[in-house]
């Protein structure tokens, strides 16, 4: 596996982490690791071995137009969009269709899990209903739900960003088992 798959790999875990535990995307990982690829697709040319540049350029592009409309009309936060934008750039531009789709196939079904439950919750037996409310108030109390609470500061919403590092990880995998 080389340098820029390994980059994204370790990325999209710790984008999974946060934007499940805080519903953020940190800044600070995405411009590191993008300056580590640029870095690398620039020392690749110094080195005599180069990269084809174009593909993970355009890729940073396309990932970040792709998205941006979504964000402007408020149906995504801006890490997600420069966390594709990113992905783009480390993984080339043909790797973002594939990204999308996984990503928004597993944020779809998070969709439709929370609409069914608010949907359909009501029509559970009388039992399972105060077995749900029970949990649902000693998860409440628990000091990991309290300190997710804390960290998201009231951002609520599909952690789209997970479900794109879900479906990187799922990738790079794949593509390494079979390179």
């Amino acid at each position: 596996m080389s340098l820029l798959p390994l980059l994204a790999l370790l990325l999209s875990v710790r984008i999974a982490i946060s934007d499940l535990y805080a519903r953020r995307v940190p800044n600070t990982w995405l411009a590191a690791t993008a300056l580590a690829a640029l870095a690398w697709l620039l020392g690749t040319r110094l080195a005599g071995t180069p990269l084809p540049l174009l593909p993970h350029v355009a890729g940073a592009a396309l990932g970040l137009a792709a998205l941006l409309p979504f964000y402007a009309i408020g149906w995504m936060g801006a890490g997600d969009v420069k966390y594709f934008a990113v992905l783009g750039l480390m993984l080339g531009m043909g790797a973002l269709w594939p990204l999308w789709l996984l990503g928004s196939l597993l944020a779809a079904a998070h969709a439709v899990a929370l609409l069914l439950g608010r949907r359909f919750g009501g029509t559970l037996p009388l039992r399972l209903q105060l077995l749900r409310d029970r949990a649902g108030q000693h998860w409440k109390r628990h000091p990991l739900a309290r300190g997710m609470q804390a960290a998201r500061q009231g951002r609520v919403g599909i952690p789209f960003a997970a479900y794109l590092a879900v479906a990187t990880v799922s990738l790079v995998l794949w593509q390494g088992e079979n390179a």
